[in-house]
């Protein structure tokens, strides 16, 4: 409980000066597999001393990043997004094992088209970033695949 206290309190604290400071940017590509399937590629830049947390996170950890794509009768989504194989550390702030990516992040999810290319794939992306002291609260950003 004191724990979870002190993780409430740390978000409140930083929590003005937080939603103006955005240490990580995410870009969005496409890449053709075959006929019809594409690897729709979200990539984290993420500030030096900064990072990012995994999809998979303990319970009592930090907010997953966690991608939501749109329905669209365009595309079928095939499985789940993949992503880079990261950095496992017992994480001070948690005091627990985490996964984490530090510079850079790369995140895959492959669809199947079902028409035409020439439309958008519209995903949102939750994540929370942290440095060695602190963690700035959740975050969700709109994120556009072109698909060609």
């Amino acid at each position: 409980m004191r724990k979870l206290f002190s993780i409430a309190l740390l978000f409140v604290i930083i929590g003005v000066s937080a939603q103006v400071y955005n240490p990580v940017k995410w870009k969005t590509s496409v890449t053709k597999v075959s006929a019809d399937e594409y690897d729709l590629i979200a990539t984290a830049i993420i500030e030096k001393g900064w990072h990012l947390y995994s999809q998979s996170v303990p319970a009592g950890g930090p907010v997953p990043t966690k991608f939501t794509f749109k329905s669209n009768p365009s595309y079928l989504k095939k499985g789940n997004t993949m992503e880079d194989k990261g950095t496992v550390v017992e994480d001070r702030i948690f005091e627990m094992k985490i996964k984490y990516f530090s510079n850079k992040a790369v995140f895959k999810q492959r669809i199947k088209v079902k028409s035409n290319p020439g439309f958008q794939v519209k995903s949102d992306v939750e994540f929370m970033a942290c440095d060695d002291t602190k963690c700035l609260p959740p975050k969700v950003e709109a994120l556009v695949f072109q698909v060609k």
